[in-house]
């Protein structure tokens, strides 16, 4: 029996997840372990939080909290939702506290350099002198260097697709604070992928995946470089170098390493400490790994490669399953536009089944789809309870009625009996040929097919008449037996899709634990004759129209408020002065010869300015919007004669003059006129 080890990308613990992370790597990997279990397959399906890295460290600072805090608190969060989706893991861990995880991250590094694929260099990175940090890339933004968009991003441009480092950015400022980056000079570690190209792309040779993935992976291979794996952050595995104190792995180095370390973690727990190596070191396992479209190059070209270059026989990737984008109503899921859905009202309204088929059904797997709420609608009430619900109740209540609730006897069969038979196996294998080759959308399909061929066949063979005259009861008793039987092959197909209802059903059948057998088994079963079954119900409620309008409307509602542009903060203005006032203000155009900050002082500048009659110094609380390379060379506007004040040890002789508004600040400045012009 060949075992399966299954992952789907880890989550990162920095927010809520929303359905288009189901959608991409999450709903089709639980689906894929829960069919592989039922063909009796010795199946691993690890996942777990990532919790380190930048970003994190970042938005934890945003939010009052520690790393640690903020981490745990999403850990709950994310797993709360995978728990209400019914996301079934054979083990789920995190990084930060897997015990397991940090070792194995430097034990790769260390691999890796002793391999000659990890060399140091000194590098200029972008630096917020507000923020007083290295920003990740996910925290700048810029000018695309390829297209000019002004609004890319800090490691890919969402107008042109380019992808690059951050220090290619033209005109990069903080995402966080607007205020503008500089290059800052510090040492980072680098993975030499390039060494590695040859054997990688050998490797993508061998490898059948879709063409959207092969596509993708190429296209990042052409362009492949070292890459810098550690950043200027505490919070992270340590580098474990002595001259590499108060670095960190960068998360794309240690979190993928978090799929083996959650093994051990696993094997360790069940007492049994080397079990993870059936899986990880076993050349025979198959490896499946699930994701966005966005995750393919790590783990196509970067994961891979860090497993080729350490000593460890750890298992390459057979099929990488990626899928494209999921979106909300024609646009990308975007909870601070207020473009998501509440899952709390969600999960409190609606059955987890229903998004489980509804994401299925529409699943992106060869081109971007979508999440509406009118074809959430259409799938829940015309698929699930129109087709699949309704044959299965409107079945069981007729052999309640004309059969005493009980399994009734088959009999020699007719040729429409035999084409219904034949039409059954043919999409019961057909659906397992969709799962095998990780289509659920194509399962979808099939499943309402074989639901749809039941209700075709049961109006067709018209039992109630049947029932009417005892001559004619056999061929009732074949219909209902067949139907049954067609009912049984549901809650098979459909269990890796719509696991609690299938069980629901396997349960009307009068069965006990549908994941207790195996797909053969199920497929051999004849329903035991003159078996009870229990009493029907129904298993789908009808969503009505007015229930879709007001989520509509809620939608649009939570999205207007979100992005309504608030007026800013205007001062009221001061009180009136005379000519004579502000005929006392000596107010001169000074150039900037010197800056540097001020010890000890988060927002002092010490400035030298040359104001044309003579030199001063000028302190200015201006270190959270400008960089003091920045200042260097600046015509400003100066107060002149303010009276002397001394702060922290320093006497300054000046003011400079600048513009603010809410927490953005600008110094006025001046192009021609010489140091010392009088402003008036």
């Amino acid at each position: 029996m060949r075992k399966i080890l299954i992952t789907a990308a880890l989550p990162y613990a920095n927010g809520q997840l929303h359905f288009g992370h189901i959608a991409g790597a999450y709903l089709p990997a639980d689906a894929y372990a829960r069919f592989e279990r039922l063909r009796g397959k010795d199946v691993f399906f690890v996942c777990g939080s990532d919790e380190y890295g930048m970003a994190i460290t970042l938005s934890a600072h945003l939010a009052g909290r520690t790393p640690k805090e903020h981490v745990d608190l999403y850990h709950e969060v994310i797993k709360e939702f995978f728990n209400n989706l019914n996301i079934q893991f054979d083990h789920y861990s995190r990084t930060s506290e897997c015990r397991e995880h940090a070792p194995l991250t430097q034990q790769f590094f260390k691999d890796l350099v002793a391999n000659g694929l990890i060399e140091s260099k000194e590098t200029e990175q972008l630096y917020s002198v507000a923020d007083q940090r290295f920003l990740a890339d996910r925290y700048v933004k810029g000018t695309c260097p390829r297209c000019q968009c002004e609004e890319a991003r800090g490691d890919e441009c969402p107008k042109c697709g380019a992808t690059y480092e951050a220090t290619d950015l033209k005109n990069p400022h903080s995402k966080l604070s607007g205020a503008p980056l500089v290059l800052k000079k510090t040492t980072h570690w680098f993975l030499l992928s390039d060494r590695l190209k040859q054997k990688l792309e050998t490797f993508l040779g061998s490898r059948l995946w879709k063409s959207n993935v092969i596509h993708f992976a190429r296209s990042f291979m052409e362009e492949l470089r070292p890459r810098s794996i550690t950043r200027d952050i505490e919070w992270g595995v340590p580098v474990p170098l002595p001259e590499a104190h108060g670095k960190v792995f960068y998360v794309w180095f240690d979190a993928p390493i978090g799929y083996i370390s959650a093994s051990q973690e696993w094997a360790n727990r069940i007492g049994k400490p080397d079990a993870w190596k059936d899986y990880w070191c076993d050349p025979q396992t198959k490896l499946v790994q699930f994701m966005g479209k966005d995750n393919i190059p790590f783990h196509a070209l970067f994961f891979p490669g860090m497993i080729m270059g350490q000593n460890q026989p750890f298992k390459l990737v057979d099929d990488l399953v990626a899928n494209e984008f999921y979106n909300l109503e024609g646009k990308k899921f975007n909870k601070s536009d207020g473009w998501t859905i509440d899952l709390e009202h969600f999960f409190k309204k609606y059955h987890a089944d229903q998004i489980r088929y509804a994401i299925a059904s529409n699943a992106p797997e060869t081109g971007d789809s979508e999440f509406t709420w009118k074809d959430f609608q259409t799938r829940c009430n015309s698929d699930l309870l129109g087709k699949l619900g309704n044959l299965v109740n409107r079945v069981l209540v007729f052999v309640q009625h004309h059969s005493g609730g009980r399994i009734p006897p088959r009999h020699p069969l007719e040729e429409i009996d035999h084409r219904f038979l034949n039409e059954m196996n043919r999409l019961r294998i057909d659906i397992e040929e969709a799962y095998t080759s990780y289509r659920l959308r194509k399962a979808s399909q099939l499943i309402m097919e074989l639901a749809q061929a039941g209700n075709v066949y049961f109006d067709a063979k018209t039992p109630w008449k049947d029932a009417k005259e005892q001559a004619t009861r056999p061929i009732m008793e074949n219909t209902l037996s067949l139907c049954l039987e067609c009912i049984k092959m549901l809650a098979l197909t459909s269990f890796p899709i719509i696991p609690t209802t299938a069980q629901r059903i396997w349960e009307l059948l009068g069965l006990t634990n549908l994941s207790e057998t195996t797909w053969d088994e199920v497929v051999n079963l004849s329903l035991p004759v003159g078996a009870q079954l229990p009493k029907p119900y129904i298993l789908f409620q009808k969503i009505e129209d007015e229930v879709i309008e007001q989520e509509i409307e809620k939608l649009q509602t939570l999205h207007t408020q979100a992005t309504v542009k608030q007026e800013p903060p205007y001062p009221p203005l001061k009180e009136t002065i005379t000519i004579d006032d502000f005929a006392k203000l000596d107010l001169r155009v000074g150039l900037i010869l010197h800056a540097e900050k001020l010890p000890k002082s988060k927002k002092l500048l010490k400035l030298q300015v040359d104001i044309g009659l003579e030199k001063r110094t000028v302190l200015s609380g201006i270190s959270l919007h400008y960089s003091p390379e920045q200042l260097i060379g600046k015509k400003v506007i100066i107060v002149a004669n303010l009276k002397p004040a001394t702060i922290m040890g320093v006497e300054s002789h000046g003011m400079i003059l600048a513009g603010s508004l809410d927490t953005s600040l600008e110094l006025v400045t001046l192009q021609e006129l010489p140091a010392g012009a009088l402003i008036s």
